[in-house]
């Protein structure tokens, strides 16, 4: 029996459609109640990757209608005066949601400073008091990458309740996290890494399987339980044919004639991470001033 082709899962449409509900929702805001949401994006150092990702975070920022204050320190910032700027926009009552812009240079350590950031305001989803209430079930703020993933899962396959789901990578920003969110959701939950025994069996179990180990197509198509949902997290540059290209933790060509829908890299859950961003300052602002959270943007 012949399958056909898996469905691609468009993040680039999905992610404008987010998008466009967090502007309409802040549009309605401001001029009901006189708010408009803020995002502080604070980079440490010239790592070009981040320079680029805060630049079109800004650009989002301000098309969805926010306010976007972004401070650029050098890379020699003392831990000291990172954290008086953090609890300077942890009191400013303009900001809503703080993101320090990881990889820190090598003299910060992250912990502190992620964790100095009000938990309210967190908009990242990494302080230790949202990793536990996400943990507990309880109301957080969760981290943007596996609430994209999620968000798109809900919309291909409606309820998730019973299906087998399979993360493998264990990271804390999304393996462990997306794990969490899954078994709120009443899947059953694997989560596999490079130590797994037997990682081929484990993924061909999978309804779902969310791919984020970051290792270059590491997954083949005969990995893969056919028309299972493949979300894969992974953004790899490779040499091909003399140039560069971004694949994901899956290889897609042989996964997409086994799956039975698809995230493409790029263009899959990418987009999402920033557009989720948006709707968890969104949300953030709306919890501060206790107004209703935003419909279908939140868990």
């Amino acid at each position: 029996m012949t399958h056909s082709p898996a469905v691609r899962i468009d993040g680039k449409a999905f992610a404008a459609g987010v998008r466009g509900k967090v502007a309409a929702r802040v549009a309605r805001l401001r001029e009901e109640h006189g708010i408009t949401p803020g995002l502080a994006v604070v980079l440490v150092g010239e790592d070009p990757a981040s320079a680029v990702y805060v630049r079109n975070k800004g650009i989002q920022t301000l098309e969805a209608g926010m306010a976007s204050f972004e401070h650029r320190l050098p890379e020699t910032t003392s831990e000291a005066d990172l954290l008086a700027l953090i609890a300077r926009l942890n009191a400013d009552p303009a900001v809503h949601g703080i993101l320090v812009q990881l990889p820190l240079p090598p003299h910060l350590n992250a912990d502190p400073v992620i964790n100095a950031i009000a938990p309210a305001k967190d908009v990242d989803g990494f302080h230790i008091l949202n990793v536990g209430l996400l943990g507990t079930g309880q109301k957080a703020m969760v981290p943007c990458t596996p609430l994209g993933c999620l968000m798109m899962l809900r919309d291909h396959l409606g309820d998730l309740a019973g299906l087998n789901a399979v993360v493998v990578g264990r990271s804390n920003i999304v393996g462990k996290p997306m794990a969490q969110l899954l078994l709120g959701e009443s899947c059953t939950v694997t989560i596999a890494h490079s130590r797994t025994r037997d990682l081929a069996s484990v993924c061909r179990g999978a309804d779902i399987l969310v791919a984020a180990v970051g290792r270059p197509e590491m997954i083949p198509g005969d990995w893969i339980k056919p028309g299972a949902v493949v979300i894969d997290v992974g953004i790899n540059r490779v040499e091909r044919e003399g140039r560069m290209r971004l694949v994901g933790d899956v290889d897609f060509a042989s996964a997409s004639l086994a799956a039975g829908a698809i995230t493409p890299v790029p263009g899959g859950v990418g987009p999402m991470t920033i557009a989720c961003l948006l709707a968890n300052t969104l949300t953030a602002c709306c919890r501060a001033n206790g107004l209703p959270e935003p419909e279908g943007l939140t868990v």
